[in-house]
């Protein structure tokens, strides 16, 4: 039930083309963004892992036309506009200066960058290089970076795209649609569209998903009055987890037979939504998981950027690779199957399921084809 909210049944779920990969971005309620390109970069990755004829131009051209925009979810990510209303609260505390995240507090600074975009026009952090580029002045890029990423996250400017990956920023006045509702949102309205996206794009609701990385007793509070409210009416249902942790779900997806899953290896992205709670993926799937890129590399056991594998209903393993682009190589470094049932004996359905996998994958890379290793190293978790 998780995998088919989550859009990992199916091959194309959503559809294909620009309108699947804004149904897919609805649907999931973020994609996040982030810097590492060992592969395609995360945002890329989860999209094409739902859209199988996904482009970045789609991203791109949903973003010039103001159906999706950048900001924060608990991390940097693509929103569906629809939900611009929700990201006022963190804007709002981003302009008082009372976000423990405050990019910079010169008032001077941000009040000349933010007269020079409304005189110029969209503008990246370079072109306000010291035209000496000797490093000094206000006009130096780390102080007027800091001073463009505090405008944009306190939502006077908004990004229009993106040139490679440095963020292009225009006043918000000119960029947001007029249509879109700008009234922030009560906590109370805040933290019930937590919990609607949670039950949407997960089946099932526990308080740590709702409140992932947004601390607060107050808004703990707001999330227990509104579960024991929904369960008072029967719009919820309480239910436990595998672990014994409680959780809540609709009575309707309790009433419904499990979708069924097909014979299909899905390479993930270490940011995909479905991976991306660690502690949610080991009560679900048993599956503990993390990118060992922020490890030591003397306390690594998968590699450097380990991707995890799904086959069917189940993450059976870890991938760790590198696309090498411009040799259009995708070097396997290692491959590792944790499964058990796959372990003892690897079906021959799997193996071609996962050669499948790894070709689409090498094919999303702008890589050819790899072979499958010979000799996998099948370990238990």
């Amino acid at each position: 039930m998780v995998l088919e909210r989550q859009g990992l049944l199916k091959r194309e779920p959503f559809g294909r083309g620009k309108a699947a990969t804004l149904r897919a971005i609805e649907q999931l309620g973020y994609v996040q963004i982030d810097t590492i390109s060992v592969v395609a970069r995360a945002h890329h990755h989860v999209l094409r892992t739902r859209v199988s004829n996904y482009q970045p131009e789609h991203l791109e051209r949903l973003q010039r036309e103001g159906r999706i925009f950048e900001y924060w979810y608990h991390a940097a990510a693509y929103l569906p506009i629809t939900d611009y209303r929700f990201a006022l609260p963190k804007m709002q505390r981003m302009a008082a200066k009372a976000d423990r995240w405050v990019r910079s507090r010169n008032t001077g600074l941000l009040q000349d960058v933010l007269a020079r975009i409304r005189e110029e026009g969209a503008l990246k952090a370079r072109d306000f290089d010291a035209p000496d580029h000797s490093g000094g002045g206000w006009w130096n890029w780390k102080p007027a970076k800091g001073a463009l990423e505090q405008l944009f996250m306190q939502g006077d400017l908004m990004a229009v795209g993106r040139d490679g990956f440095e963020k292009i920023y225009d006043l918000t006045e000119r960029v947001l649609p007029a249509d879109v509702d700008t009234g922030a949102p009560s906590e109370r309205e805040f933290v019930a569209h937590l919990l609607d996206a949670t039950l949407r794009t997960q089946g099932f609701a526990t308080s740590p998903a709702v409140l992932y990385l947004r601390p607060g007793a107050s808004l703990r509070t707001t999330l227990q009055q509104i579960l024991e409210e929904r369960v008072a009416d029967s719009i919820l249902v309480p239910v436990r987890l595998p672990d014994g942790s409680p959780a809540f779900a609709e009575p309707e997806l309790l009433e419904r037979r499990a979708p069924v899953s097909s014979n299909r290896v899905s390479i993930l992205s270490p940011f995909d939504n479905l991976v991306i709670q660690r502690k949610r993926t080991r009560t679900v799937f048993g599956f503990d998981y993390q990118v060992e890129c922020y490890v030591p590399e003397h306390k690594r056991r998968y590699g450097y950027f380990c991707l995890p594998i799904l086959y069917r209903d189940r993450l059976v393993g870890r991938l760790d690779c590198k696309a090498h682009r411009p040799e259009a190589r995708l070097e396997i470094r290692d491959l590792f199957i944790e499964d058990d049932a796959l372990r003892v004996r690897a079906p021959a359905e799997f193996l071609a399921a996962l050669q499948d996998g790894l070709d689409r994958f090498a094919h999303d890379n702008g890589c050819a084809p790899p072979a499958l290793p010979a000799k996998a190293r099948w370990r238990a978790a």
